[in-house]
């Protein structure tokens, strides 16, 4: 993932209508706080993009968007 990538989905959820909250990403992830979830993953997606410990975090961002985008 690069960093156009990247800022692309953050475009996205800058934009998207927030979820309500709590949300369940998938049975082992519940997001209850929107705001700190997409910074506590944008963050070390940024300073390290190609890194592979990353990489779930950019899953879950993925998955998100997914959902956000069919309950829309």
């Amino acid at each position: 993932m690069s960093i156009p990538d990247i800022q692309k989905l953050e475009e996205f959820f800058a934009k998207a209508e927030k979820p309500e909250i709590p949300l369940m990403l998938n049975p082992a992830t519940q997001i209850n706080d929107y705001e700190h979830f997409l910074e506590s993953h944008f963050t070390p997606l940024k300073h390290n993009p190609t890194s592979k410990v990353n990489q779930p975090l950019l899953w879950r961002l993925k998955a998100l968007k997914l959902l956000i985008e069919s309950n829309a």
